[in-house]
């Protein structure tokens, strides 16, 4: 069992093959953090590993002993208000103002498998054997509230997947003001930290910071897990590389407000937590209710952040993302969004299906614009009847006509928005997220539905419902243009106004959850102005999501790089669109921009009926080998080569399972005059095995790929030796390597 129990003193060890978590009871009742990081072996005591002693200027538990003090103690989940200075986990008000919690042991349960958690996403097993749950309960005996921490090890990835849950049981209300998802005191301060940050069309860009004295964080306050910062971070050795050292890994399973910090104290402990920013958060607990926090993951590797990278990966492609098409070869789409705009009719849309179709795509999906009277971005959200100016014999006979082609059908929708110029807007102006007396923002001419209302998720609901159900439709990409501002809810008194953002998110997951259990044929994809909402929640409901609105080839090296950090290839959305490219302007061949996309779930974002018999061909050529090679994409092992933060190079490759078969990437941004020999180092394949490299007449060992590298095709060098078919700027090498 990959939970072992000591009793005296009460100690917890979560341990894989490669992977020990250790916590214990200390001596004031309250839990303490004793080791995380590579496996340790089990011993029938580790209190040797407490850190306790007196120091100068320093407040302790008890009175007249100078052995205790929670200041010095590495702890499990501190809370407020006695003898610890630093940001606590989880912090309550009673109705006499008290601020001050404690809370002790009072009992533990281990289980097999993993419990489900109540209206939010969150991983899961499929068998019991694939993980074991630790479950402890503290009280706090002053307020009668019940503390609950779960801790799930996944035997055979090793993360933990970790959760907090607080009931009121005593007879006053309380009021939650903080509760993290998960906190762990690292007992020094020597690491970099890693997070993903950027902009609309620039999200998931790496960058590393050296932790110091204070707090560095990352957050959002947006409503969204948004495009600013991704509710990830990671501690690494100053020494650690892709492939080698040591790392953790702080993921959170949640699409709302977060944080995500690391404090530094003065005696180098670098506590780490994560979860709902306690910013504008307060949740009101009446005797008798419970707030449950949603999930956090935590990874350890010993091989880099590659090694980190890659348990995230098999766990959210796996036991994250669900359903029919969790396992299925996703289809190679087609988006008429770029090639129309708002600007189409019916015959439009089936010329462009039509004409795709001959090149090899296997679904067309129909962008915004198909509902109320939306010929712009100012009306019309919040009706989801079918324009029947564009579409006058309906959604069921369009789609009739895409599905007869031998085509799937997809639609987008954008459902928790409203248009001013709208009928809903009309007759429940209500239903706007709003604080009464306050002026409105806008943005995109549009905004937010009030989600944390059951009455408007359902109203929504039975309309795409209406319409899902009257079409062929087998994809829905549910897009989301709108951060959260004036905060409020017309649906909740007063006192309840700061639980407006949890709650709001919470209705987009019922929403999900109603729309996935009705309609589990569909296909899934989430967006939100692209990247905005890129995160582990929403992977549990829709198994892809579109990576960014950002298509240039180029920028998307950055985008896709920093996403594998902690997302599978088979959540990114990677399409091909056309040049000159609609964010930056840049052109860059049909080639490099299939190359790059081929690495992700692979189709695209322009109008086919206006490309050339050349264009068409090398379209048709890139479907046919993206088909023969997407399992292996989808559920292949990732391997990040060369950086292209800081480099005009980036490479990466993708290797199976059994290390028969590898598909490598090269892209160099711009050409150099005369430049040397370079050669790529793979990874991830057999040394002892034989390969037969595409373009390459010789074989090679999987050691001298390995090791030695293989030496690239020589791009343009200024005279009139060879040199790459498309040579000069932006240029792209993709090898098949497979073992003979």
């Amino acid at each position: 069992m990959p939970i072992l129990v000591n009793t005296q003193p009460l100690e917890f060890h979560l341990q894989t093959e490669n992977v020990s978590y250790i916590l214990t009871v200390m001596e004031n009742n309250q839990l303490g953090h004793l080791y995380y990081g590579k496996k340790v072996t089990h011993r029938s005591s580790f209190q040797h590993l407490l850190r306790t002693g007196e120091r100068g200027a320093t407040a302790y538990v008890n009175e007249g002993d100078l052995s205790f003090s929670l200041e010095l103690a590495q702890q499990e989940f501190p809370s407020y208000g006695t003898t610890d200075f630093r940001e606590p986990a989880v912090q309550t008000m009673q109705e006499n103002g008290s601020r001050i919690s404690n809370f002790t042991f009072d009992s533990y349960e281990i289980s097999k498998g993993k419990p489900a958690l109540e209206g939010l996403p969150a991983t899961y097993t499929e068998a019991e054997e694939e993980a074991f749950t630790l479950t402890v309960i503290l009280t706090d005996k002053v307020t009668g509230a019940e503390l609950t921490l779960l801790y799930t090890i996944f035997e055979k990835t090793g993360a933990i997947a970790r959760s907090a849950r607080i009931g009121n049981k005593g007879a006053e209300t309380l009021r939650l003001k903080r509760l993290m998802s998960a906190s762990v005191d690292l007992p020094d301060a020597e690491y970099e930290m890693v997070q993903l940050s950027g902009a609309w069309s620039r999200e998931r860009h790496m960058e590393n910071r050296k932790l110091v004295p204070g707090i560095q964080s990352v957050s959002s306050t947006r409503g969204t897990s948004s495009s600013q910062q991704n509710p990830f971070l990671a501690l690494k050795r100053p020494d650690a590389t892709e492939h080698d050292g040591d790392v953790y890994g702080f993921s959170f399973v949640y699409s709302g407000n977060f944080l995500a910090q690391v404090e530094v104290d003065h005696y180098d402990v670098a506590r780490t937590m994560i979860g709902i920013h306690p910013f504008d958060f307060e949740w009101k607990l009446e005797s008798g209710e419970a707030f449950q926090t949603p999930e956090a993951v935590l990874v350890y590797s010993d091989q880099g952040l590659n090694g980190m990278s890659a348990i995230y990966h098999e766990l959210y492609r796996s036991r994250l993302a669900r359903g029919e098409w969790r396992d299925k070869e996703r289809p190679v789409l087609i988006n008429n969004w770029e090639a129309t705009y708002f600007n189409f009719d019916e015959e439009k849309i089936v010329e462009i299906a039509s004409s795709a179709h001959n090149l090899g795509v296997e679904l067309f999906v129909l962008d915004d614009g198909w509902f109320g009277k939306r010929d712009d971005d100012t009306t019309s959200l919040g009706d989801w009847i079918v324009d029947k100016r564009k579409l006058p014999n309906g959604m069921k006979t369009l789609g009739e006509r895409i599905t007869d082609l031998g085509m799937q059908f997809g639609l987008w929708f954008e459902p928790e928005m409203i248009s001013k110029e709208s009928d809903l807007y009309k007759a429940r102006p209500d239903w706007l997220v709003q604080v009464p007396g306050r002026k409105l923002s806008h943005g995109r001419h549009q905004f937010v539905l009030d989600f944390s209302n059951e009455e408007v998720v359902d109203h929504i609901f039975n309309q795409m419902a209406a319409v899902l159900e009257d079409a062929p439709i087998s994809y829905v990409k549910w897009d989301m243009n709108r951060n959260i501002t004036e905060a409020g809810s017309t649906s909740l008194p007063g006192d309840r106004q700061q639980e407006v953002y949890h709650r709001y998110i919470l209705g987009v997951y019922d929403l999900y959850n109603k729309l996935t259990t009705r309609f589990p044929h569909i296909l899934f994809e989430s967006c939100a102005s692209g990247g905005a909402r890129f995160d582990p929640g929403m992977l549990y409901y829709a198994p892809q999501a579109w990576t960014s609105d950002d298509t240039d080839a180029v920028e998307r090296l950055k985008i896709q790089y920093g996403s594998s950090l902690v997302y599978p290839l088979s959540s990114i959305g990677a399409h091909v669109s056309a040049v000159p490219n609609h964010q930056v302007k840049r052109i860059t061949s049909l080639k490099m921009r299939g190359d790059v996309a081929f690495f992700g779930m692979f189709g695209y974002e322009l109008d086919v009926t206006k490309m050339s018999e050349a264009e068409r061909e090398e379209v048709k050529k890139q479907i046919r080998f993206y088909k023969e090679n997407r399992a292996l994409i989808q559920n292949g092992l990732f391997y990040r080569l060369i950086s292209p933060f800081g480099s005009n190079e980036t490479a990466w490759s993708v290797v199976d399972k059994d290390q028969t078969k590898a598909i490598a990437g090269f892209y160099q941004v711009l050409a150099e005059p005369n430049p040397g020999f370079k050669k790529l180092k793979l990874t991830g394949l057999n040394p002892e095995k034989e390969y037969r490299v595409s373009g390459k007449a010789r074989t090679y060992f999987g050691d001298e790929l390995m090791n030695s590298g293989l030496l690239l095709q020589e791009p343009y060098i200024g005279t009139d030796a060879g040199g790459l078919e498309e040579s000069g700027d932006f240029t792209s090498q993709v090898y098949v390597i497979e073992k003979i």
